[in-house]
């Protein structure tokens, strides 16, 4: 070692005591790996609940069985501790979110992944490849729910997460931080709950689940690529420059700027959905009282007119809701139900089950 290199290496320690030291090296830490269909977002937190160094994102490999995603979640974890100067041994809980309906560890269904993984407790292999790290696992609906929850250190009621994106996804978190999963780990598909709204010609539109009149069908990309060609296909549609032979996919994202433009027959669709979508938040405020409900999600991200689609959303909602969902009859200027955007970013689902781990094992 030179002598340069030696005195760098002094300056440094002598930062810091040695009660310093001995506590970093001793201090706990839990990881949160937010598992997609294409890459796995990971964080740690110290045992305050803040963030400890900067999100990791690798490659997920979930096509390719669930070993090789253990690979990926090993190396994300190594690259997380690495990065901020500690021994893998200092996390002592992992949390976890999979991106398939799952129950006591145990996938229940394909979803986007590899065959291997239904029917598999991967929680309690990861578990144990680990040394026997206490892993929590949940589904990415709740996942990104208590990340949401995390990131609002000062609330401590219910959440409702709302996650308009390719389908609609969800989950709710109890007061206290803890999400509701129900008995099997199967509940808050709130996508799937049934609103009354049908098409103009009497039906009720289809879902993916194999169902019809799901409030998916009408709040979802899918649900808006449907509506934009059902509109495309009226007479006085035709010349509508969205109308320009492109897929409808395309013509589904390029109806945000349209509708950012003022476009009548964009902001008409996009209402449509606010409206239908705060209609069916009415049902699960009153079955569920959270409080506070957040919207998130790819879709509600990016159409670029937060404020006038939160407006039709309330509109739906106030139209279905007791008026006790909205304010209190002792004091009106009380609000019982708050509306929100997601605030969490792309590391929300990953900081929620860090969230988690460390309640559950810190």
């Amino acid at each position: 070692m030179s002598i340069d290199a030696f005195a760098r290496r002094v300056y440094r320690l002598r930062r810091f005591s040695v009660e310093d030291i001995f506590m970093a090296e001793n201090a706990n830490y839990f990881a949160g790996l937010d598992i997609g269909g294409t890459t796995v977002k990971t964080v740690l937190v110290d045992e305050a609940g803040d963030l400890a160094g900067e999100m990791v994102e690798v490659r997920s490999h979930v096509k390719d069985g669930y070993e090789a995603t253990f690979g990926q979640l090993e190396l994300a974890l190594d690259q997380l501790t690495s990065n901020i100067g500690i021994a893998r041994s200092q996390v002592r809980g992992i949390g976890m979110d999979v991106p398939a309906p799952s129950s006591d560890g145990v996938i229940w269904a394909q979803a986007n992944l590899a065959a291997d993984w239904v029917g598999t407790n991967v929680r309690d292999l990861f578990s144990k490849r680990l040394g026997d790290v206490p892993v929590y696992m949940t589904n990415d609906g709740n996942a990104a729910a208590l990340g949401e929850y995390a990131v609002r250190k000062m609330h401590h009621g219910g959440l409702l997460l709302v996650a308009p994106g390719t389908g609609l996804g969800g989950g709710l978190v109890l007061p206290g931080g803890r999400a509701y999963e129900g008995q099997n780990g199967l509940a808050l598909e709130v996508g799937h709950v049934s609103v009354p709204h049908r098409e103009e010609n009497g039906e009720l539109p289809g879902c993916s689940c194999g169902l019809t009149g799901c409030l998916e069908a009408w709040v979802s990309l899918v649900a808006l690529r449907r509506r934009v060609g059902v509109e495309l296909a009226k007479p006085e549609n035709a010349d509508h420059p969205i109308n320009d032979g492109s897929t409808l996919e395309a013509k589904a994202f390029r109806l945000r700027d349209f509708a950012k433009a003022g476009d009548a027959l964009a902001v008409s669709i996009f209402r449509q959905q606010g409206q239908i979508l705060g209609y069916g938040l009415a049902d699960l405020v009153r079955v569920f009282d959270p409080g506070l409900v957040v919207i998130g999600g790819g879709l509600a991200e990016t159409i670029g007119f937060r404020d006038d689609y939160l407006g039709w959303v309330m509109e739906g909602f106030e139209e279905r809701a007791w008026p006790v969902y909205l304010r209190s009859p002792i004091n009106p200027e009380v609000e019982t139900t708050r509306f929100e955007w997601a605030s969490g970013g792309d590391s929300s689902a990953a900081l929620g089950v860090a969230f988690s781990a460390r309640e559950m094992f810190g």
